[in-house]
């Protein structure tokens, strides 16, 4: 039998977050294996992998917070705003003149905070149903609505002008639902001269971190984190004792224990170090939201 487990890997370019799923399902001999948030084919690094019943944990692991290197390349605007797409324009000399280091800062800092965000056509987001980039590359005009994204670092870390270009490399902390391409778009188009994506890579979610991953090559002899591990990394926990975890997992609430939960969702935690589920707050009672299956902790 398998254990369930969170599995950290690196991915490298040029794979999609379902071929990483699909390897990770060979290597370990199961179906049942999922990812909390999607890299494109050209991002590299952090997908957080579950595996048998530790994926009901990627609900509470997918809207955490993340952070990103990237480069983006001011002068060129692209069909899908990273440079996997065509080339729509190019900006001329006289775009130029105006862009500097002030106001690269100010552009910068006005998509810092929070900010009303229009992803990139060719995201996976679902309209109707499909995911806008099959409607985009259908041929359809495709238009997304703004949504609240909180951007709480946007740095720039080298400046590097080249022919007609200049690629800034940056590093970005935001919530879940952020895209980095939008960023780059919107930050040329605030100057006048275009913006895409050219590098991306995720370095953390939540409380993840890309140097604790394995390779694509490694999974084999990967060893994933237990779900008490993971759940540990994701949210606060409540140690139970054997009677209170033998309720929680039959369904039974902890009369008039919720003082004890410090935030909306915790990690119920038994005495031997295996994790029960998650729990929250039911008027005055403790109450299971997510159970783990029995056998899979």
């Amino acid at each position: 039998m398998v254990s369930p487990g969170i599995l950290l890997v690196d991915k490298p370019g040029g794979l999609t977050s379902h071929d990483v799923v699909a390897r990770t399902r060979r290597a370990f001999g199961t179906r049942k294996v999922g990812h909390a948030g999607t890299l494109d084919p050209m991002a590299t690094g952090l997908l957080v992998i579950g595996i048998e019943g530790a994926t009901r944990l990627l609900t509470y692991i997918v809207g955490a917070d993340k952070t990103y290197t990237a480069t983006i390349r001011l002068g060129q605007r692209t069909t899908t705003d990273d440079a996997d797409g065509q080339i729509l324009a190019q900006a001329d000399a006289g775009a130029w003149a105006c862009v500097d280091e002030n106001r690269i800062a100010a552009g910068v800092a006005a998509l810092t905070g929070a900010i009303a965000q229009v992803p990139s056509a060719v995201s996976a987001i679902k309209v109707d149903g499909r995911r806008a980039y099959d409607r985009v590359r259908a041929g359809e005009d495709v238009q997304l609505a703004a949504r609240r994204v909180t951007v709480r670092r946007f740095q720039v870390l080298a400046d590097r002008p080249g022919d007609g270009i200049r690629d800034l490399d940056v590093i970005v902390d935001c919530s879940s639902g952020t895209y980095i391409r939008a960023l780059a778009r919107d930050l040329g188009d605030a100057l006048g001269v275009g913006g895409h994506l050219t590098a991306l890579r995720r370095t953390r979610v939540g409380g993840f971190d890309v140097a604790s991953a394995v390779g694509i090559d490694e999974l084999a002899g990967a060893v994933p984190l237990t779900p008490a591990e993971a759940a540990r990394r994701v949210m606060p926990v409540l140690e139970v004792d054997a009677e209170e975890a033998r309720d929680l997992r039959h369904g039974k609430r902890l009369i008039g224990q919720a003082g004890r939960l410090v935030a909306a969702e915790v990690a119920a935690i038994d005495p031997e170090g295996l994790l029960v589920g998650v729990v929250e707050a039911r008027g005055k009672d403790i109450k299971s939201a997510m159970n783990m299956p029995e056998g899979e902790r």
